[in-house]
């Protein structure tokens, strides 16, 4: 689904054909360790009214923060012109832990998709572990690849079109997480 993850896995694959793997090494370190916690039980923890409020006005603003920067650069097109400072890696894990609906997904869709990998014993879950990020790992791997063979064909207004649109995207998701914690 597009989301932060996906904006910068675009913005990062404009850079190198193999940011994809980065982003989802980053995504990785927050989405491993979090499987174990839904695994041993504590997918209540992220329904706290305090663990949400916390999530989405940090995750939101960083998001914010990425996104502004982003499309402030929209219009370099050159091979220097980095859309953040952030390598690949820490870009994953920033639009990663600075989504809390990463966080609802796993305590409640990935808790329910857990609870039928786990009737299979812990080949079942060690399954659906490496399949789910074996998945990501080839999505991502794929976008930014195909971002980095075709930017040759992107003209500078399609590079500050797409550019200004994955920020427009991170701005409003982290706007969006902030606005519906708030309220």
């Amino acid at each position: 689904m597009p989301g932060p993850v996906f904006a910068v896995t675009l913005s990062k694959g404009y850079e190198s054909p193999v940011a994809g793997i980065g982003v989802v090494l980053g995504h990785g370190v927050v989405e491993i360790p979090l499987i174990a916690i839904v695994y041993f039980g504590f997918a209540r923890f992220f329904h706290l009214e305090l663990v949400k409020t916390i999530v989405g006005v940090a995750g939101g603003s960083i998001l914010i923060y990425m996104g502004s920067g982003m499309f402030r650069i929209r219009h370099e097109i050159n091979e220097r012109a980095y859309s953040f400072s952030q390598g690949s890696i820490t870009a994953g894990f920033l639009t990663t832990v600075s989504n809390p609906y990463f966080f609802l997904w796993w305590a409640t869709i990935g808790a329910a998709l857990m609870t039928k990998a786990i009737t299979f014993g812990l080949i079942g879950i060690l399954l659906f572990v490496l399949v789910h990020w074996l998945s990501d790992l080839t999505w991502y791997s794929l976008v930014s690849l195909v971002v980095y063979r075709s930017k040759h064909l992107w003209s500078r207004k399609l590079h500050g079109i797409l550019f200004g649109l994955c920020g427009g995207i991170l701005i409003g998701f982290g706007g969006w997480f902030i606005f519906s914690v708030v309220i």
